[in-house]
This record gives C-alpha cells, sequence and structure tokens, in this order.
C-alpha cells in the first residue's frame, strides 16, 4: 500500500480509511477565499455499500491499496450465487449475486467480468459497459414518426425497462448502456 497526499485523490481510487476500504466515487478540488485548499471526497464502502463525504487537506496522508483485477468467465447462477471461472487457471468460484447490485441482469451465460480482490476477498464486480440485449415487448413502429425526437417504453428480455426510439421494433438487439442503463443504438 503506498501512502498519497489528500489532494492526488482521484475517482476510482481505492483507500484504506476509517478502518474500511473505500472506493473514490467524486472528487471535487476546492480553494476557499479564506484557508487552505482542500479536495471534497463521496467515498463508498467496498463491503457494505455506505456512503461518506471526507475532506482530505494536501497535507493529510491516505492509504491507497491496489486490489487485484481478474478477468473471470460467468458460467451459471444457483440460490443466489453466481459462479464464475478464472480465465487463468480454469479454477470456478462462487460469488454472491448482490456484487453486481441494480447491474445484474446484464450479466450473460459467457460473459467475461473484471472481478477486483482484496486478498482472497472479492469486493468488486465490472461488467462490459455496453451490452446487447433483445427487444422482448415494445409498441408498433408507427411510420413517419422517426423525424421527432421522441422516446418510447420498451422490456428488455432480460426484463428491465428502458426507453428506445420510435423506429426500434419487438425481437431487434440493441446495445445497451449498463452504467446508465439507457439505450445507446442499434446492434
Amino acid at each position: 500500500m503506498a501512502k498519497i497526499n489528500g489532494n492526488e485523490i482521484r475517482p476510482g481510487y481505492v483507500l484504506e480509511h476509517d478502518g474500511g476500504l473505500w472506493v473514490a466515487v467524486k472528487t471535487d478540488h476546492v480553494k476557499p477565499g479564506k484557508g487552505g485548499a482542500f479536495a471534497q471526497v463521496e467515498l463508498k464502502n467496498l463491503r457494505d455499500g455506505r456512503k461518506l463525504n471526507e475532506r482530505f487537506r494536501s497535507v493529510d496522508k491516505v492509504e491507497q491499496v491496489e486490489l487485484e483485477r481478474k478477468d473471470q468467465q460467468f458460467l451459471y447462477e444457483t440460490d443466489g450465487m453466481l459462479t464464475f471461472m478464472d480465465n487463468q487457471t480454469f479454477e470456478q468460484m462462487d460469488l454472491p449475486a448482490d456484487l453486481l447490485g441494480d447491474r445484474r441482469p446484464f450479466l450473460q451465460d459467457g460473459m467475461t467480468v473484471k472481478i477486483e480482490y482484496f486478498g482472497d476477498e472479492a469486493l468488486n464486480m465490472q461488467i462490459p459497459p455496453k451490452v446487447t440485449c433483445r427487444i422482448a415487448e415494445t409498441d408498433p413502429v408507427v411510420k413517419g414518426q422517426t423525424a421527432a425526437n421522441s422516446f418510447k417504453p420498451a422490456i428488455l428480455d432480460n426484463g428491465l425497462r428502458i426507453m428506445v426510439p420510435p423506429f426500434i421494433g419487438t425481437d431487434e438487439l440493441v446495445i445497451v448502456n449498463t452504467e446508465s442503463m439507457e439505450y445507446s443504438e442499434r446492434a
């Protein structure tokens, strides 16, 4: 672990703070008219999901933690546990489905995800930023409605509801942004 100054914290850094592991979600560097500059950092606990806002001055030292990232392939789900296979050692491991949170519906059979480990403990999962999904249900295409910048509701094959352009029909493949959970483009 390396010690860094409080003004060097960037989004995505994992820090050891108050006896826990926290990831920096947002940072805002503030220079008030009176007093010294500081970094206002929004932190999220990697183990229980709590959020915390902290101020770090440039003289404050914090421990930056390096997590080990491994590419692993999703195999199947049973009883709320997701089974993954390590792409290097072919070893299988079970991890709780709640590590993915609200992005769980985007996980597809055979998908390769990045899992971040602190020692032997899995702390976070990253799925690809864009995933191809099939439209299970939507209103029919209305001719001439494509000129307006409007959207209509659609249900994906994984059960999620998103808004799609009016020219998208049922059984079409679309690319969905997994961060914003919005339609990105036609596949």
